[in-house]
């Protein structure tokens, strides 16, 4: 079994390398990127719309209306997204804002709840601090957060790519000695 997982260790260097040139694509061209993720969560939206008017419209459907009326909403959220992507994108970020200011209440809350306790509490409230700061930066700036978010994805497949490539050659070694040994 582990000589022929590790004989496809060049599987891994191609989705590695794929991801490598995705993330520096993303890193170059942010807008792009965004536009790209825009487009396709609009399809998706759209194709679970219409997923869900068909349920709706079975013969023996389960609450037929509350199918139709999710339908309905998927299908129009996938046209906004389709003729209005920068609103999508708008859209997006202020969602990320909201829940970044909410949750950085939070957990300065929590630090004051646990102020008593003999450990690092102090660190709970600072990073609900930066929550807070990160969301009100993105209400204020929402341009440049729908950027950042396409910088972090392009990020993320870089480092996922740089990983994979370092497990395929990991996987090659020991499919040479594999090889090898039989």
């Amino acid at each position: 079994m582990q000589f022929t997982y590790c004989a496809r260790w060049w599987v891994w260097t191609l989705r590695g390398v794929f991801a490598i040139v995705f993330g520096l694509l993303a890193l170059v061209m942010p807008g792009l990127t965004l536009a790209l993720l825009i487009l396709l969560f609009g399809i998706w939206a759209f194709v679970d719309g219409i997923t869900h008017l068909s349920l709706a419209l079975q013969a023996e459907a389960v609450h037929p209306w509350i199918h139709g009326l999710e339908g309905l909403i998927g299908m129009a959220v996938g046209v906004i997204a389709f003729f209005y992507p920068m609103a999508t994108a708008l859209a997006l970020v202020y969602v990320i804002a909201v829940w970044a200011i909410l949750t950085g209440i939070a957990r300065v809350a929590l630090s004051f709840q646990l102020r008593d306790l003999p450990s690092r509490e102090w660190l709970i409230g600072l990073s609900g601090v930066l929550a807070v700061i990160f969301g009100l930066i993105l209400v204020w700036a929402p341009e440049a957060g729908a950027t950042a978010i396409s910088f972090w994805i392009g990020i993320f497949a870089l480092v996922a790519g740089l990983v994979f490539v370092g497990l395929s050659l990991r996987m090659r070694r020991l499919h040479r000695l594999l090889t090898d040994g039989l």
